[in-house]
């Protein structure tokens, strides 16, 4: 499965992630989105978007592991891909086929989205 983890870049960059190698994702509370992080397994693609004024769908992650025994709060750790060569925008991807029935442009608040194979694809061009 493969998902998009959006992030206030002032609070935890992509090149942040990029420098420590790995973390795990916390400070996720929407229940939906908390779902969506006990769904994950091992080797799952993750897209990394950065909120604010950059909007954008920024580099690639995977999981490395999930503990779920607390289902309020999973333990999620993921480690750095690489950096999207030519980041897309949120105008760019509200504007593709491909999205518009997605959580990323149907509940914008919505910070740990899950993603079809197709809109991995268009948003890191792999």
């Amino acid at each position: 499965m493969d998902y998009l983890l959006k992030t206030e870049p002032s609070v935890y960059s992509f090149a942040k992630l990029e420098r420590e190698k790995n973390t795990v994702w916390d400070g996720v509370t929407n229940p939906v989105a908390v779902r969506h992080l006990r769904e994950m397994k091992s080797g799952d693609r993750l897209v990394i978007y950065h909120t604010g004024d950059e909007k954008s769908a920024v580099g690639t992650a995977s999981v490395v592991s999930v503990d779920a025994s607390d289902p309020k709060t999973p333990l999620v750790r993921i480690k750095a891909g690489k950096a999207i060569e030519t980041p897309k925008n949120l105008a760019e991807i509200k504007a593709h086929k491909l999205f518009a029935d997605s959580p990323l442009v149907r509940q914008g608040r919505l910070s740990v989205v899950p993603l079809s194979a197709a809109q991995y694809k268009f948003l890191t061009g792999e």
